[in-house]
């Protein structure tokens, strides 16, 4: 499973590239909004960072002017996936792009049926919000085995699921026990997974009969 992180915290983002484990980041206008930064420099930045997929969210919801965001977005780099909503205009956006070998990313998924249209469109990743389909009391994680169920049944389509509105470490663990492709969350969520009781007490454990050995590595 690949993972993405989902901020524009350029300090976040650095540091979770430092560790080897970050294979792209995904933002979008909420964000970007809340990072107080401009829009197209930071992307830009971001991009000098990751290697990976930067996901960079078109801010229209017409055709034409999506067109022409997108123009803009995709020139700030190669590894930029321009994003755009899951609407019959998004989806005409995408198809354009991807036959002209840019990635998009297909945001808001909410049923297998869109995610069908987005695989059809040429989207190069589709969105599925687990955590606001849970939070309508539907359960998001269905959602995502049954993307991948009907993604499987057509290898023609290149299409990867990428987890999306992910609320906790179990979202991401059972998404990669069906076999997502990828997975975006809050970067202390990805964090959260570092975690574990039972490795806090017994590295408590070492470092006590360390200290009582006397003894000193340097």
């Amino acid at each position: 499973m690949k993972f993405f992180v989902d901020t524009a915290d350029i300090n976040e983002i650095k540091d979770l590239a430092s560790t080897g484990l970050l294979d792209g980041v995904t933002t979008n206008p909420s964000i970007i909004a809340k990072s107080g930064r401009e829009f197209l420099p930071l992307i830009k930045e971001i991009t000098e960072i990751v290697s990976g997929p930067v996901s960079a969210e078109v801010a229209a919801t017409d055709y034409y002017t999506m067109r022409k965001e997108a123009e803009v977005l995709r020139k700030i780099a190669d590894h930029v996936a321009v994003k755009v909503p899951l609407t019959p205009d998004g989806l005409k956006v995408c198809k354009e792009l991807s036959d002209e070998g840019t990635m998009v990313n297909v945001t808001l998924c909410f049923s297998a049926g869109q995610a069908l249209l987005a695989a059809k469109a040429g989207a190069a990743f589709i969105s599925p919000f687990v955590g606001r389909l849970d939070d309508i009391s539907y359960q998001g994680l269905d959602l995502i085995s049954d993307i991948l169920r009907i993604y499987e049944n057509y290898p023609d389509y290149d299409t990867e699921v990428l987890v999306a509105s992910i609320r906790n470490p179990m979202h991401i663990i059972e998404s990669a026990k069906m076999g997502a492709h990828v997975m975006t969350s809050p970067p202390s969520v990805i964090r959260q997974l570092y975690n574990h009781p039972l490795t806090d007490k017994g590295l408590a454990g070492f470092m006590a009969d360390w200290e009582k050995s006397g003894q000193s590595i340097l």
